[in-house]
């Protein structure tokens, strides 16, 4: 028989339950788009963002439902914001600037809110050509038919580029749009001159063997990054969970920084974006710099993209950077991170690497000349102090009937990462090689230092030669 006090308690307990609220966390990732890894695809795989969502104050009898959604590009995951279906979301600055141009024109705001990714030369972005083309810069573009994703954070870059040759867009060169999954068969049949595009597209349709990269982003020294973004509405209303979000790509940052190759491997395994790509941004010294915080230079690319945003008219009314940016957010899960925004706000340096030579077994201190292998079944990269020394390394290796996943070796002039089997190299009258992204860099390093040019298969044969076999 239940007593006035049970039935009271029960009664609570039932208003209680009734009370109980339920938070939607409804997130947009751009899966293949792998420099948003850290701000999608490795929260929702590692399931971090159940790690860090607040349990106590107003939150202690929350449900959350949290909501995963892919998009192959930003403005499909843009509409899905502005029309309330999304509570987060992962793009490059150029459709980034769009977000907030589309919440703007709907009488509400969206809030840039982190950096996930991103170089404050320009790299990432890139052009490619069909790889048995004569191009060997965008010197030679004049004139061609040019396909870039429109209103893209490449498209950007194609457009500074451009007028860095002091060439007018409209009459110097046809430029036709086109997304990645076009451009690629494109390529592969000779019916487009040269293809524009983003992370990771410059450096995987090459990989894939029919493509060549002829121009990288930091040649525009265009600043360019991907970030995170959340409507305005649902910061203000549950601003702990902004915090919880940014904490989650703060864990899947540190994740990936210690061991790159392992959450390469995932990533290529969920995206189907092979491994060596990933790793090629997101190992140590990578293509792009994994950082969060808002550095002068991505406010600067924030900046630019509204501006060309306006030349485009894809945006009639000013976007106030100031309104849309915001730090907050991300100093507030750094500090209870345990880190200094501060200090990483000021730092440049790329992801470091404390490593010794795989041969040699000497500190690795001069990446002027670095080099890496990747043996297939083996779970980490091998390093190299120099180029040489790498290739070296490598004919032994397939001697030993060992197959190799790729090599990869650092620009001279740039430190930008490359595929070694596609780069070009000046092999020095001492016998040291240094590799170049671009033929004409190579050329001016020989003339300036002196050395041949020769390229990855030059550059083998070159090292038999000086051995005598």
């Amino acid at each position: 028989m239940k007593t006035a006090a049970t039935a009271a308690l029960a009664l609570f307990g039932l208003a209680a339950i009734a009370q109980a609220e339920t938070i939607r966390v409804a997130v947009g990732t751009q899966d293949t788009t792998i420099n948003c890894a850290t701000g999608g695809l490795l929260i929702r795989e590692l399931k971090l963002l159940e790690k860090f969502l607040p349990h106590d104050g107003k939150y202690k009898d929350v449900t959350y439902d949290i909501q995963w959604k892919n998009f192959t590009s930003g403005a499909p995951l843009t509409n899905e914001m502005v029309a309330g279906k999304l509570d987060f979301g992962a793009m490059a600055d150029f459709p980034g600037s769009l977000n907030g141009v589309a919440f703007q024109k709907a009488g509400r705001r969206s809030l840039f809110i982190s950096v996930l990714s991103g170089s404050t030369k320009g790299s990432g972005n890139g052009i490619v050509v069909p790889s048995n083309s004569p191009v060997q810069s965008i010197k030679d573009l004049k004139g061609k038919t040019i396909s870039v994703p429109f209103a893209s954070t490449s498209h950007g870059m194609l457009l500074r580029a451009i007028e860095a040759e002091g060439w007018n867009p409209e009459t110097d060169v046809h430029i036709i749009t086109q997304a990645p999954e076009v451009a690629g068969p494109a390529l592969q049949a000779n019916k487009i001159e040269a293809h524009a595009d983003f992370v990771p597209f410059a450096e995987l349709f090459p990989w894939r063997g029919f493509a060549r990269k002829i121009f990288d982003g930091s040649q525009a020294n265009a600043p360019t990054f991907h970030g995170a973004l959340v409507d305005a509405d649902y910061a203000e209303k549950y601003p702990e969970i902004v915090v919880a979000y940014l904490r989650a790509a703060l864990e899947a940052d540190r994740l990936i920084a210690n061991e790159p190759e392992k959450y390469s491997d995932l990533i290529a395994k969920v995206t189907g974006i092979e491994a060596e790509v990933v790793y090629l941004f997101h190992g140590p010294l990578g293509l792009q710099t994994r950082d969060v915080t808002w550095k002068p230079e991505y406010r600067q690319a924030v900046a630019t993209s509204i501006k060309t945003l306006k030349l485009l008219k894809r945006a009639d009314s000013d976007l106030d950077i100031n309104q849309f940016v915001t730090d907050k957010y991300i100093r507030a899960a750094v500090a209870e991170a345990g880190g200094d925004y501060e200090a990483r706000l000021k730092s440049y340096d790329q992801l470091g690497l404390k490593a010794q030579d795989a041969t040699t077994g000497a500190k690795i201190a001069d990446f002027s000349r670095f080099a890496q292998i990747w043996v297939k079944d083996e779970p980490l990269v091998q390093h190299f102090s120099s180029s040489e020394g790498a290739l070296t390394a490598l004919a032994a290796l397939e001697k030993q009937g060992k197959a190799i996943r790729v090599i990869y070796a650092q620009d001279r002039e740039t430190g930008i990462k490359l595929f070694a089997n596609q780069a070009w190299f000046v092999r020095s009258p001492k016998g040291e090689l240094s590799a170049f992204l671009l033929k004409d860099g190579a050329e001016r390093w020989s003339k300036a230092h002196g050395g041949v040019v020769v390229d990855y298969a030059g550059a083998r044969e070159s090292l038999v030669a000086s051995r005598g076999e």
